[in-house]
Order: C-alpha cells, then sequence, then structure tokens
C-alpha cells in the first residue's frame, strides 16, 4: 500500500512537471502566432528559433522583486495565486490515462468542483489587493464565470444523461465508433466559447481589461506571484482543450490524432485572441443567459427524452 502510494505521488510530480513545460511552449506558441498575425516574427533570439524565450521569461519573473502593497491583506493576498496554480494543476488528475493512474468515477463532479473554487482565487485575489481597479476585475470575473459556468454544467449533465456516469473514461468507450462532435456540435460551439469565457480570454478578457482596468484582478502582483497567475490561466486554457478533445472528438490518449486535435484546439484559443476584438460586457451576459442557457436546457431535456426512452424500450 505504501509503495503505491508512493509510486502515485511520483507520478502526479512528474504529470505536474509536464503540463508546466506544455504550459510554457503554449506561451511561446501564442508569441509566434500573435506575432505572424501582425506580420511579425515574434520571440526568435533565445535560443533556435526563440525556443528557450519561454524559459528565459520564468527565470525573468521569478527573480524580479517582490512588491507588496502597504495597505493590502498580507496573507491572502500573497497566497491567492499559489492556491489558484494548485487548483487548475489538481483537475488534471480526472483525465482518463488509460494506461491507469487514477480512475475518478465522479470525474464530472470533481471537474465542476475545482472550477467552482477556481472564481474564489481570483476574487480573492483583487479583493485583498486592496485596489479599486482590482476589486473591480475580481467583481466582474466572478459575474463572468457563474455565468458561463451554468452553461457548461448544463452541457456536461446532458452527457451524463445520454452515458450513466460520470466517470470521463465511459467517454472513451461511447466514442469508439463515432465522435459525439458529429451529433452534438452547436453543444461543442457552445462549450469552445464557454471555456474562452470560462478561462478569461479574448473575447471576453474582462477580469483583465488592460484598456480598461489597468490588468484587472492582478494590478497589484508582481514577480513570482504574477507567474503563478499566468501559470494557473495556461494551465487551465490546456485542460478545457484536452477535454474537449475528450468529450467531442474520441478520448484515445493513446492515438497520435488525439493529440493533433488537442494542440489545433489549443491553437484556436490563441487564433481568437489574434483576430476578434472584445465583447461589450452586457453582450457577454446576453449571450450566457439569453442564448446559451436555452439551447444547453433543450439539448438537456433531448438527451433525458433519449435515455427515458431506451431504459424503458430496454427493459
Amino acid at each position: 500500500m505504501f509503495k503505491e502510494v508512493i509510486s502515485l505521488f511520483i507520478i502526479f510530480i512528474f504529470l505536474i512537471i509536464l503540463v508546466m513545460v506544455g504550459v510554457a511552449f503554449l506561451t511561446l506558441l501564442e508569441r509566434k502566432v500573435l506575432g505572424y498575425i501582425h506580420i511579425r516574427k515574434g520571440p526568435n533570439k533565445v535560443g533556435f528559433t526563440g525556443i528557450l524565450q519561454p524559459f528565459s521569461d520564468a527565470i525573468k519573473l521569478f527573480s524580479k522583486e517582490q512588491i507588496i502593497p502597504y495597505l493590502s491583506n498580507y496573507l491572502v493576498y500573497y497566497f491567492s495565486p499559489v492556491f489558484g496554480l494548485f487548483l487548475s494543476l489538481l483537475v488534471w488528475i480526472i483525465i482518463p490515462y488509460l494506461s491507469g493512474l487514477v480512475c475518478f468515477e465522479l470525474g464530472i463532479l470533481f471537474f465542476l468542483c475545482c472550477t467552482s473554487l477556481g472564481v474564489y482565487t481570483i476574487m480573492i485575489a483583487g479583493w485583498s489587493s486592496n485596489s479599486k481597479y482590482a476589486l473591480l476585475g475580481g467583481l466582474r470575473a466572478i459575474a463572468q464565470t457563474i455565468s458561463y459556468e451554468v452553461s457548461l454544467a448544463l452541457i456536461l449533465l446532458s452527457f451524463v444523461f445520454l452515458i450513466g456516469k460520470y466517470n470521463l473514461l465511459e467517454f472513451y468507450n461511447f466514442q469508439i465508433y463515432a465522435w459525439m462532435i458529429f451529433f452534438t456540435f452547436p453543444l461543442a460551439m457552445i462549450w469552445f466559447i464557454s471555456c474562452l469565457a470560462e478561462t478569461n480570454r479574448t473575447p471576453f478578457d474582462f477580469a483583465e481589461g488592460e484598456s480598461e482596468l489597468v490588468s484587472g484582478f492582478n494590478i497589484e502582483y508582481s514577480g513570482g506571484s504574477f507567474a503563478l497567475i499566468f501559470l494557473a490561466e495556461y494551465a487551465s486554457i490546456l485542460f478545457m482543450s484536452i477535454l474537449f478533445c475528450i468529450i467531442f472528438l474520441g478520448s484515445n490518449i493513446d492515438s497520435m490524432l488525439f493529440y493533433i486535435s488537442f494542440v489545433f484546439i489549443s491553437f484556436l484559443f490563441i487564433w481568437v485572441r489574434g483576430t476578434t476584438p472584445r465583447f461589450r460586457y452586457d453582450k457577454l451576459m446576453y449571450l450566457a443567459w439569453k442564448s446559451f442557457l436555452p439551447m444547453s436546457l433543450n439539448y438537456l431535456l433531448f438527451f433525458l427524452g433519449i435515455s427515458v426512452y431506451l431504459f424503458m424500450y430496454l427493459f
């Protein structure tokens, strides 16, 4: 038993290291893609074609001086980025690794719990800084995240009714012959747009509206704390991309096609940032409550009807 716990702990540490490396190269990909969208090169000096740029940025950020605002609530202000990164890494254990690791029977519920807790870190970071701009950014993030979590939860609940289990491994068994995206394309689009809003990405980056809120909730953070917030955001982007692939594009993690799809979905996050302007805030809320919520509810009732019909027909 003790050896199993030790081996599991080592595997989790290895997983976290790989996620961090993936985040590093996602930031490099983003800067390169945005550079070519702007008709420029992007980072190309550090290492071969700029491949070592993420590590240079990390060294620079973590070696900077940590500035603590005089009127801030010190402990809460200091630990909220750490807690945010912890939550964004913790949720990775629900991925259905076919080789073993952890098999979560209630993986979907665990994911919803972790994403719901994620908004508290932004709220606490904005409040504890004791800055009006940071507080406004935190308040915006709360309203935005709660609104789009509703559609995310309803979409997941629709698939729970269809599949009958909360385990993400069942999505692999369910999509052996056909991907879910062929039958639920509108839900896939709603899921992707909700993921953009959930991770505070353009065009829904109201929590970090640089042109309005001077960088939003993280305005008072610098150095290592800012780097932790940055890492948490990009780890969430990677996780949302891999979750999209599991739910809609089959979840055979052993196949190369899965990883090509995963990189493409991550690339879409960057592509959207480079090509779309920021939404207006009232339109963001209108989109969540007047468009996505009715569509998600319709699909929920549709899948519920199918599951009830199949249950009555089979039993």
